[in-house]
């Protein structure tokens, strides 16, 4: 196993290194490294923007499934392994892929088991990828707000390390919540949530998510909770662009931009009608000019 992630290693060390080199001018080891893993989020997060816009394609798809879902849903109630089969085929027929959501968490899990395993060598002493010799010597004195970047909170006996810690845990899953809270509450149109296997997902998600963080978190070294973190308010932030800018039709934000398009008379005919909202126009502002009343002729 460990010979299959060794070029894993190889890459992930070599990020944090470049830009520790970078930064060698303030000659703070402390801040060269922190902003070393803070790089590798960054530049991690940029080549996984493709796959963020086919998630937000794959999810706004789904919604506009729904009723076709709902329709399958009922009429196989009885039969489980039809209505599988029915669904299936109803994600071929339009090209989508439920587990498309998945994907950025996917692409990112071996980076993050390798960024683990990094930072977890060196309270160990341990090698790997580049970071060794007097890298690995500077890592192991660099600190973080007075923690060191290979501190547990489990795993140490200093206060000040646990407090980081527990502040790094809580912004971390604190950030997952207001990230999965946006999408549900401005995000994703209205539905009805007695029967819908799409929002209850995403339910069981809001609440689930921030625990799991919070439960497995005292185990990650201050390093790893730093990555986490900075990656979860990159997501938050994309999220929120994405849902001020191109919000799905249908949803609270979606109506909002509608509204606002239209008080600034910006909203066409055609727009007003996918939004599902009707927009009375001025005739003096519709493009043409006002009719005149013709005048009826007075009978002698």
């Amino acid at each position: 196993m460990s010979g299959i992630l060794n070029p894993l290693y190889t890459a992930v060390s070599w990020v944090i290194i470049t830009f520790h080199d970078l930064l060698s001018f303030t000659n703070n080891e402390d801040l060269q490294w922190s902003i070393g893993i803070i790089s590798l989020v960054i530049l991690i997060r940029i080549i996984l923007i493709p796959l963020f816009v086919k998630q937000i394609k794959s999810q706004r798809a789904l919604t506009a499934l729904q009723p076709h879902m709902k329709a399958i849903q009922k009429k196989y109630k009885d039969d489980r392994q039809k209505q599988s089969e029915e669904m299936m085929k109803l994600y071929k027929e339009h090209k989508t892929n439920p587990l498309a959501s998945c994907f950025p968490i996917l692409a990112q899990a071996p980076i993050f088991f390798a960024l683990f395993t990094v930072l977890n060598g060196i309270s160990q002493n341990r090698a790997h990828g580049l970071l060794k010799g007097e890298y690995l010597v500077s890592a192991q004195n660099a600190s973080f707000f007075g923690a060191p970047l290979s501190g547990t909170f489990l795993g140490s006996s200093d206060s000040g390390t646990k407090l980081i810690a527990i502040l790094l845990i809580i912004f971390m899953s604190a950030t997952t919540f207001t990230t999965q809270r946006q999408l549900m509450v401005k995000g994703m149109p209205k539905m009805d949530s007695s029967n819908n296997m799409m929002l209850q997902q995403q339910k069981i998600m809001l609440y689930l998510f921030p625990v799991i963080f919070a439960v497995t978190g005292v185990n990650f070294p201050i390093g790893v909770l730093i990555y986490w973190s900075t990656t979860n308010l990159w997501t938050w932030g994309q999220q929120y662009y994405v849902i001020k800018r191109n919000p799905t039709p249908g949803s609270p934000a979606y109506e909002e931009l509608q509204k606002k398009k239209a008080d600034k008379g910006l909203l066409d005919e055609k727009s007003n009608d996918e939004g599902g909202t009707t927009i009375t126009e001025n005739p003096t502002e519709s493009g043409g000019q006002r009719r005149q009343p013709k005048k009826k002729k007075r009978r002698r």
